[in-house]
């Protein structure tokens, strides 16, 4: 079944799920990236997960984020979805939320 992205603003509020050794992960993007999907798995490690880049608001602007709200804490690598190789880092802090920002 082929996924379906939802072209809408989301003003729903992001639950992050952190403490002691679980951080969350946000990735501030370009609004070109807006329904595409980023992937992170832990460093050396072959599984992924991922999530979509949604439209929100802050303070009436519009912001295209990608956010991991549980991730255990340790170093990550960021991927486009299925991509070969990885387009970027993260580490991730317990108890913190790491931002990466590609705008």
């Amino acid at each position: 079944m082929a996924e379906q992205h939802i072209d809408r603003v989301h003003p729903e509020s992001v639950v992050l799920d952190i403490g002691q050794d679980v951080g969350a992960l946000l990735i501030y993007t370009k609004a070109a990236l807006r329904g595409r999907e980023i992937e992170v798995s832990p460093l050396g490690i072959a599984k992924r997960v991922h999530v979509e880049v949604l439209e929100r608001r802050v303070n009436g602007q519009p912001v295209f984020a990608a956010v991991f709200p549980q991730l255990r804490a340790g170093s990550y690598e960021i991927w486009e979805k299925n991509a070969l190789d990885p387009i970027g880092t993260a580490t991730i802090v317990g108890g913190e939320v790491t931002t990466v920002d590609w705008r």
